[in-house]
């Protein structure tokens, strides 16, 4: 009677293997339709409209491109993006932050296959910006200040800056969750913290090309004054573009360059990825891999996430995983956890 039992149990057992597994067949071979579209997450370094504007763009180019439908959204913070792309491991692509990837790689296998190029730059930094008129000069001057850092999971606002001050012996003061590069920059600026870190994309220099070693503030303010072009898209110092973290808030802030420079920049970072969840279907990536790549060439790209106040990517290059390994030393040497980095 027993055996009987068990056998009646692993029956059951088997059936339900089964379904299981043919549930996940049928979620994958619908993947991209109407009722199962693909899930693109966008973390929210940026005001989230012009994410959800960009990202619209971006997903109407590419089921033009491959008949798939796409889904776009802007999770609240930094750990909420790597938990909806852990949740949907199937179905989930994520424009994430290298942080970012490195905890979701970690916590659920995430991959990734693209990185951002800004401007011909395979590389970012973090820059310390403080108030023109502030008494802060020197890296050992940030002791004891208040600091504004977008979230704990952002690259270039916090894990980075977070090494190079301990092992610089730096213990700032006050630490505020500033919620977004764009809110950091506005701390700075209404000098409701001594000093920010956000991220740096060098400037547009005509006829001399920003090199690594320039000074990030490659103009004299006592003859060129800043402004916004015509259309109110550039921030301009002469004619050098500024594309820094301080343009974003240009509109409420035209004249951030007076009133907020940048005290020093970081070493580089690698830059942000496009990743796919762990079990993402390999035909699918390939595809829509290769409409991305089609679309960067256009110019909707400029609408979307080359918008330099979206993510401003010029375009995107294959990278591979041992790109992040710096990353991960950044991790090591700080001693964090993911719920370190996320709580």
């Amino acid at each position: 009677m027993r055996l009987k039992r068990f056998a009646g149990l692993s029956l059951i057992f088997m059936l339900v293997s089964v379904l299981s597994i043919q549930a996940v067949v049928v979620a994958q071979s619908d993947l991209g339709t109407e009722a199962n579209p693909i899930e693109v997450f966008f973390v929210p370094s940026v005001e989230a409209q012009t994410i959800t504007a960009g990202g619209e763009v971006m997903a109407a180019a590419l089921k033009e491109a491959t008949g798939l439908t796409f889904k776009v959204s802007v999770p609240t913070s930094y750990a909420a993006t790597v938990e909806a792309m852990c949740a949907a491991p199937g179905s989930s692509i994520g424009f994430i932050p290298a942080a970012g990837y490195v905890i979701a790689n970690n916590r659920c296998g995430v991959e990734v296959s693209l990185a951002a190029v800004r401007n011909g730059w395979n590389v970012y930094w973090t820059e310390y910006i403080v108030r023109r008129d502030s008494d802060i000069y020197t890296f050992g001057d940030l002791a004891g200040k208040s600091w504004a850092y977008p979230d704990a999971a952002s690259t270039s606002g916090y894990i980075v800056p977070s090494v190079e001050l301990q092992q610089a012996g730096i213990t700032v003061g006050e630490e505020i969750s500033a919620g977004g590069h764009n809110q950091v920059v506005q701390a700075v600026y209404n000098g409701d913290a001594d000093f920010g870190t956000t991220f740096f994309s060098p400037p547009v220099v005509p006829g001399a090309p920003w090199a690594i070693g320039d000074s990030p503030e490659p103009y004299d303010l006592t003859v060129d004054q800043s402004s916004l072009s015509a259309d109110g898209s550039q921030l301009l110092v002469g004619k050098l573009e500024v594309l820094d973290a301080r343009r974003n808030i240009r509109d409420t802030a035209p004249d951030v360059i007076e009133q907020v420079r940048i005290l020093r920049l970081s070493a580089p970072i690698p830059n942000d990825t496009l990743s796919f969840g762990a079990e993402f279907p390999a035909e699918l990536k390939a595809q829509i891999i290769t409409a991305l790549e089609a679309f960067a060439q256009t110019d909707a790209w400029a609408e979307s996430i080359g918008n330099e106040d979206f993510y401003g990517w010029s375009g995107i290059a294959p990278v591979e995983d041992s790109a992040y390994d710096p990353v991960r030393a950044r991790f090591d040497i700080l001693g964090l956890t993911e719920e370190d980095v996320f709580n």
